[in-house]
């Protein structure tokens, strides 16, 4: 006599497979409009050209009176947001400045007026791109949430079955059925079975759609000459470089720590051609993984461009004493 052996769940393992192997499907129009456009740039698109950028500091000719006063970094963000011309009159006045001349102090303050002004809207500035930057990160970390705990679910959901066809197997081979070659066919497809279910859960990733038009890495990465992301100083300041002190630019140094530590590669198509990672594209599939690692270049990005304050108050305390 045949004796037939029904394992319902075998059938089951073709379905998990579609349902964990797609990408993430978005019901929620909130979440569908996250992941579509931002909100983070509520500036207009920079607009300048390369002639629009302050001269390079190592091509000009600065008067001893500056050099002397002044340190190189010093006098770099002082050409960076456009106060070198106010900086050499007011260090001139400065000198030639008598205690009775009432008309030379009047220009003293106000020259020192508009260099303070200067200083803090550089400030304010930078504050805004951080601000956009710290935004956008926020924006993939929610997203990369969200994936990861529709992983998790999938996970629990897994792990629960893999628990219940255990105990299902257990108990069947292990006193319901007499009949020997129907028990070890039962034990064999519950093991089949449980090692399939660790295989889902082991390549349980996801993939969601995520978009980002406006993409200041890409603007790191492809280094044109003006940008559209930043504005004219900051652009300035990331980028230069002076050749006689063989210094990388702070744009540079920011993608040599991507490559550095294995968050972006430069890998090559069958004919050749270099791939350009999804980071730096209007948008693509991510995985989860890809998301936080996205999410952590924006952070890197955003502290290199606070950084620039420091500058700015370094140039602020040496005025103070000159």
């Amino acid at each position: 006599m045949c004796v037939v052996i029904r394992i319902p769940w075998l059938l089951s393992i073709g379905v998990l497979v579609l349902v964990t192997g797609g990408c993430v499907t978005i019901k929620d129009a909130n979440i569908r409009q996250q992941i579509i456009g931002s909100n983070c740039n509520q500036q207009n698109i920079y607009n300048y050209t390369e002639k629009d950028l302050p001269q390079p500091l190592h091509t000009l000719t600065l008067e001893k009176d500056l050099t002397d006063l002044l340190s190189y970094r010093n006098l770099n963000m002082a050409n960076a947001i456009g106060i070198l011309p106010d900086l050499t009159r007011y260090i001139h006045l400065k000198k030639a400045l008598e205690s009775s001349d009432l008309a030379k102090r009047l220009s003293i303050l106000e020259l020192k007026q508009r260099i303070d002004h200067k200083i803090n809207m550089a400030s304010l500035e930078v504050s805004a791109v951080a601000s956009e930057m710290d935004c956008e990160e926020e924006r993939i970390s929610q997203v990369a949430n969200y994936l990861k705990g529709s992983e998790s679910e999938t996970e629990s959901k897994l792990t629960v079955a893999a628990i219940v066809i255990g105990a299902t197997g257990a108990i069947t081979t292990g006193g319901v059925i007499k009949n020997e070659t129907a028990s070890n066919t039962v034990g064999i497809a519950t093991g089949i079975t449980e090692a399939s279910l660790g295989l889902l859960m082991l390549f349980n990733n996801r993939k969601i759609d995520f978009y980002h038009q406006r993409n200041a890495l890409r603007e790191v990465w492809q280094g044109n000459p003006a940008s559209s992301g930043f504005p004219p100083f900051v652009w300035y300041y990331l980028n230069y470089t002076d050749p006689t002190k063989d210094i990388p630019s702070v744009r540079q140094e920011i993608i040599d720590k991507w490559k550095n530590f294995g968050q972006i590669s430069e890998s090559e198509d069958d004919e050749g051609r270099a791939i350009t990672p999804v980071y730096f594209g209007d948008g693509g599939k991510y995985t989860t993984e890809q998301l936080v690692n996205r999410a952590d270049m924006y952070d890197q990005l955003e502290s290199q461009i606070t950084l620039m304050k420091q500058d700015l108050k370094a140039l602020s305390l040496a005025l103070e004493h000159l």
